[in-house]
C-alpha cells in the first residue's frame, strides 16, 4: 500500500485533577493510502479530533503527544522543529474545521482570506492565487465563482462558507486534507450540496483525506475506510462497505443503530398531549428585522402568516432549511423578537410581543434552550451558579434549598452531582446541552422551545438527549416546540409537524402523515435528502431543481418554492398565491397542485430516484 499517512502507537495524554498523566488516545495505529479517504468516527470525547490534530503535530492546551510516530508523505511529523512544523501546516497538510463561520474573519473579504495562506507560505503570486481560487470556487459548485470572493462572510450561506473553507484548504495542493465535522451543523439539503462538492474535488484532484465525523450515514458517502474510536481506543477498522454491513464490534453496532432513525423507539402511544384548549396559540404572525413599513411589515420580513397551536404535554416539530425562519419563530414566541403583526396567547391570555412587557410568570412558563450550549452558558460561572440563577429569579429560593434543587435538577437530566462545581469548558458537548436543558427546567416551565438542541451532538448523545426530552415530557407534562432541520428526528419525537419554507408554513399535520404521500414538494425534498446508511446513496439522489437552498430567487413570486419545485406549474405558481388545502391523510399543504397530481408526480420521482446520477 502506497501510504500517505502512517500512524503507529500514537498516545496523547493530559493531566487529571490530581496532576497525574491520563491517556486520552491509546496506541492508535492506522494508515491511509494515496488518493483515499479515511473516516475517524465515534462519540464526543472518543479522540477523533485529538488524533486528527496530532497528524499536524499539534496537541490541545493541557495535552501532549506522549508516544508513537506520525508520518505524512514520508515526513516524521513529530520530529519536525517548530519553524518546519509551521511550514508543514498549511502547505502539505491543511485543515477544514466544523464551523467555517467561526473560522472566517467577518471584517475581511472572502478572497483575501482564501489566498492568505499562499502569501504566508510564499507559494505563488497574489494574482495566480486568486485565479486558482476562482477555479476551485467553480469546481466546488459555488455561485458566481468570479465575484463571490468580493463578498464578506456574512453575505454567503453556511454551506457556501464551508465550501469556501475547502477552497482555502485545497489552494496549496496539500498531500493531506483533514475535514473535521464539516457538515454537522448544515441542514440536509445543504449537506448534500457540500458532500457532493467535497467528494467531486477530492476525487478529481487525487487528494488524500481524513474525514472526522460522528455520522455514519454521511461517512458512508465519502469514505473508503473507517476507523471506529471509543474513549481514545480503536475498536475496529476496515473497508466502509464491510463496516456498514458486518460490524465486528458491539460498539460499532450501537453507532449504526443510533444513526438509523427508523430504529429509534419512543413511547408513541403515551404521547398524545392534553386534548383540551391550546397552551400556546399563534395567529397570523408576521416578523422580521428592520423598521416596519406603512403596511406593518418589517423591512426584512422573515415570517409571514404563521399560525400554530401547542397543547399541554405535546410536541410540535418545526422543520426547514437554514434561513427558513425556525429560530426566528422561537425568538418571537419567547419575546426576544417582537412580532410586527399577529397574536400570541398563553392559556388564552394575550402575550405581549416583547419579553420586557411580559409578566415574570409568563417569562417563567416559556423557556428556550439554544442550539449551541457553548455560547449559551456563561463560561465564568459554575454549573451550580448557572442553575441557581433561575431558581433565585423565579422562585426566590434560599441558599440551602437552592443547593438541594440544583442536585435534583442534575439528577433529572442524568448528570453526576459533582459536576455542580465544574465550569462549562470542563464538560463535554452532551453534558453542556443537558445543563442547558436543566436551566430551562429550573424555571418549572409549561413550554420549552428547543432550538436545534441535538444538531451539534453525536448520534449516540443526541439520541440520549431525545430520550431524555421524551421522558421529561411524560413525567412533568411539559410541552415542547422542537426545532430541527432533520425531519427524521422530528418524526421520531413529535406529535405534530410544521414545515417552513421562506418564512411560510407549507405543510403541517400529525407526525404520522409526514411519512404518507402526497407531500408538499418541499417536504418530499427534505425526506429525500436525509442520508441513508448505504454506500452510493449520494450518487442516487437526484439534484433538486433550481438554485438550491438559501434565500430563494423567487421569494417575491406567488409561490416561494417555485424556483426549486419539480412539480411547478408555469404561469400559475409564479403568478398566483397558492391556497392551503387539506389532504385526505389529514395534513394541510400550501400548493396549487391537486392531491392526485401530487401523488402522480411523487410516484414518478420514486421510480427514478434510484437511477445513477452523474454530478458535474
Amino acid at each position: 500500500m502506497d501510504a500517505v499517512v502512517d500512524v503507529r502507537g500514537l498516545c496523547v495524554s493530559t493531566r487529571d485533577e490530581q496532576g497525574a498523566d491520563r491517556l486520552i488516545v491509546k496506541e492508535a495505529e492506522f494508515a491511509v493510502s494515496r488518493n483515499a479517504v479515511l473516516a475517524l468516527i465515534g462519540e464526543s470525547g472518543s479522540g477523533k479530533t485529538t488524533i486528527a490534530m496530532a497528524l499536524m503535530g499539534y496537541a490541545r492546551p493541557g495535552c501532549r503527544i506522549a508516544a508513537g510516530s506520525v508520518r505524512v508523505g514520508g515526513t516524521d511529523v513529530l520530529a519536525l522543529p517548530p519553524r518546519a512544523l509551521a511550514d508543514f501546516r498549511g502547505k502539505r497538510v491543511t485543515y477544514i474545521p466544523q464551523s467555517a463561520a467561526a473560522a472566517f474573519n467577518p471584517s475581511r473579504r472572502i478572497m483575501a482570506q482564501v489566498v492568505e495562506g499562499a502569501s504566508i507560505h510564499g507559494l505563488m503570486p497574489r494574482a495566480a492565487a486568486e485565479a486558482k481560487a476562482v477555479e476551485l470556487f467553480r469546481a466546488l459548485s459555488l455561485p458566481e465563482p468570479g465575484s463571490i470572493g468580493r463578498r464578506f462572510p456574512h453575505q454567503v450561506s453556511g454551506g457556501q462558507l464551508q465550501r469556501l473553507m475547502a477552497a482555502m484548504a485545497l489552494l496549496s495542493d496539500p498531500e493531506l486534507v483533514i475535514l473535521d465535522e464539516p457538515t454537522t451543523a448544515l441542514d440536509v439539503t445543504t449537506q448534500i450540496e457540500v458532500l457532493r462538492a467535497f467528494k467531486k474535488v477530492v476525487r478529481e484532484r487525487g487528494t488524500t483525506a481524513i474525514y472526522v465525523s460522528h455520522d455514519l450515514a454521511v461517512v458512508a458517502q465519502v469514505a473508503d475506510r473507517i476507523v471506529v474510536l471509543r474513549d481514545g481506543e480503536i475498536q475496529e477498522q476496515g473497508a466502509t462497505d464491510r463496516i456498514l454491513v458486518a460490524p465486528q464490534h458491539a460498539y460499532t453496532s450501537s453507532l449504526l443503530q443510533a444513526a438509523d432513525p427508523t430504529l429509534r423507539s419512543f413511547r408513541q402511544a403515551d404521547r398524545r398531549g392534553d386534548p383540551g384548549p391550546p397552551l400556546l396559540e399563534a395567529r397570523d404572525l408576521v416578523a422580521g428585522y428592520g423598521p416596519a413599513g406603512a403596511d406593518g411589515r418589517p423591512a426584512a420580513p422573515v415570517l409571514t402568516g404563521i399560525s400554530l397551536a401547542i397543547r399541554r404535554g405535546s410536541v410540535l416539530g418545526v422543520v426547514g432549511e437554514s434561513g427558513c425562519g425556525k429560530s426566528t419563530l422561537a425568538r418571537v414566541v419567547a419575546g426576544l423578537l417582537p412580532a410586527a403583526r399577529g397574536r400570541l396567547t398563553l392559556d388564552g391570555e394575550a402575550l405581549a410581543p416583547g419579553a420586557a412587557s411580559r409578566t415574570r410568570d409568563q417569562l417563567r412558563r416559556i423557556q428556550i434552550v439554544f442550539q449551541t450550549a457553548d455560547t449559551a452558558l456563561n463560561p465564568a460561572r459554575t454549573v451550580a451558579r448557572i442553575l441557581g440563577r433561575p431558581l433565585d429569579l423565579y422562585h426566590g429560593m434560599a441558599a440551602d434549598r437552592r443547593r438541594r434543587r440544583v442536585r435534583e435538577l442534575l439528577d433529572m437530566v442524568r448528570l453526576p452531582r459533582h459536576l455542580a462545581e465544574r465550569y462549562p469548558d470542563e464538560l463535554s458537548g452532551g453534558q453542556k446541552q443537558r445543563v442547558n436543558l436543566a436551566r430551562a427546567l429550573a424555571a418549572e416551565p409549561d413550554l420549552i422551545l428547543c432550538d436545534e438542541v441535538t444538531s451539534s451532538l453525536d448520534t449516540v448523545v443526541g439520541a440520549a438527549v431525545l430520550e431524555l426530552l421524551d421522558e421529561l415530557r411524560r413525567e412533568l407534562g411539559v410541552a415542547y416546540m422542537f426545532i430541527s432541520h432533520d425531519l427524521s428526528t422530528v418524526r421520531a419525537i413529535c406529535d405534530e409537524v410544521m414545515i417552513l419554507y421562506a418564512g411560510r408554513k407549507v405543510e403541517s399535520g400529525p407526525r404520522q402523515t409526514m411519512s404518507m404521500r402526497p407531500l408538499h414538494p418541499y417536504t418530499d425534498l427534505l425526506i429525500a435528502s436525509v442520508p441513508e446508511l448505504r454506500m452510493g446513496w449520494l450518487e442516487s439522489v437526484r439534484p433538486a431543481v433550481g438554485e438550491g437552498p438559501g434565500k430563494p430567487r423567487y421569494a417575491d413570486a406567488a409561490c416561494a418554492f417555485y424556483g426549486r419545485c419539480g412539480l411547478r406549474l408555469e404561469g400559475t405558481c409564479d403568478r398566483r398565491a397558492p391556497e392551503t388545502q387539506r389532504l385526505a391523510k389529514g395534513a394541510e399543504i400550501l400548493c396549487h397542485r391537486a392531491e392526485q397530481e401530487l401523488l402522480a408526480g411523487q410516484a414518478e420521482r420514486s421510480r427514478t430516484i434510484s437511477a445513477p446520477v452523474t454530478v458535474t
